[in-house]
């Protein structure tokens, strides 16, 4: 599969992908730049660790990018850990991106934020034009009086400031593993404070991950060659590459969501499906980012960036940044490595939750 290759990107999350090849995010200069009428919208979020709310925002399916940073916070222009994160308004909205920093902070808490304390740490949302700040605005007068919280609400709404992108997006918690995310709700004390004020259902996250029977896995070797064609088996486990134009999905059609032949692990929808004229697969971003791994392939010697999969490190295909708007990015799979679940059959397969991407469809 052939495309324009990545210098600097060793096994980094999908957002941060984009962040760092594509271009999508306004200029940083002096002054917040103006977003143009094709961009898509931006805001700021501080709360803790940069590359928790990275990994947390990065779960949000419709997230387009989600970059690590510090922002001024005020006038004397100290700075505050934050993301800066852009989304595709057909796909989320802006106060479903509310919803997820509310759950995974402590609006009380202009200190800091749990193990990470400091006013570098405190939480602020910063809006990036009226619109934001009225919709932020309404969502924290509506926090502050659900009850959740004895002590008052803390949190700063201030207008966008200079956004400086800071740090290695491949470290951290976006891109540390199936289990780094929760390792880190619990060590940091988020995950008995979110219970406490959500509910015991708070750490189950409805866009994140899951199989329905618990956890996605690998099947053995023996079942594998039992399990996949030979086609399958090279191109999933040897790092191989099927014919364009003659796949099973090149040019398939149908409503619903690919998964990963060998784990079953939700990978792409058909909502995301173009015609590259490739003769392969290709999606503008992942259905679901957390089962998506990226890494640097220099094999027949060039450098691109391969894409596997998270629970059985299926070889899939590779990431190019020549795709179409609103993402610019073309994920180029293989059919082999992908099982189609039609809309009709996602229910009784255990992905009802990804109805919602079709609505009106006999499968809701």
């Amino acid at each position: 599969m052939r495309g324009l290759g990545i210098a600097t990107i060793a096994a980094i999350g999908a957002a941060a992908v984009v962040a760092a090849v594509s271009g999508l995010l306004p200029k940083h200069a002096g002054t917040p730049a103006p977003l143009r009428a094709d961009d898509p919208p931006v805001a700021v979020f501080a709360g803790g660790d940069p590359q928790f709310l990275q990994a947390v925002f990065e779960r949000v399916y419709g997230v387009i990018t989600v970059v690590p940073g510090t922002s001024a916070a005020d006038a004397a222009g100290s700075r505050v850990d934050a993301v800066e994160v852009s989304w595709d308004p057909g796909r989320v909205t802006y106060g479903a991106l509310l919803d997820a920093y509310w759950r995974y902070t402590d609006p009380t808490d202009g200190g800091g934020q749990f193990s990470d304390r400091g006013l570098q740490f405190r939480p602020v949302v910063f809006f990036h034009d009226e619109r934001q700040r009225a919709e932020a605005e309404a969502s924290r007068t509506a926090l502050a009086g659900s009850g959740r919280f004895k002590a008052p609400i803390v949190t700063e709404i201030l207008p966008e400031e200079p956004f400086s992108p800071a740090g290695d997006p491949s470290q951290g918690l976006a891109n540390g593993g199936p289990g780094a995310f929760q390792s880190y709700l619990v060590s940091s004390g988020r995950a008995g404070f979110m219970t406490k004020a959500w509910g015991p259902d708070a750490l189950v996250d409805p866009d994140a991950p899951r199989a329905p029977s618990g956890a996605w896995h690998k099947p053995s070797a023996v079942e594998l060659a039992k399990q996949l064609t030979a086609l399958q088996f090279e191109v999933t486990q040897h790092d191989g590459t099927e014919p364009p134009f003659h796949n099973d999905y090149w040019d398939n059609h149908g409503a619903g969501i690919y998964v990963d032949v060998v784990s079953g692990e939700p990978l792409f929808s058909s909502t995301d499906k173009y015609d590259s004229n490739t003769g392969w697969p290709s999606f503008t971003r992942p259905l679901a980012p957390g089962n998506i791994v990226l890494k640097v392939d220099r094999s027949f010697g060039m450098e691109r960036t391969e894409v596997r999969s998270r629970y059985a490190g299926s070889h899939l295909g590779h990431l190019f940044t020549d795709g179409p708007p609103p993402t610019g990015l073309r994920y180029c799979m293989d059919s082999a490595a992908l099982r189609f679940v039609s809309v009709a059959d996602m229910q009784r397969e255990g992905y009802g939750r990804y109805l919602k991407l079709f609505p009106g469809s006999a499968g809701q």
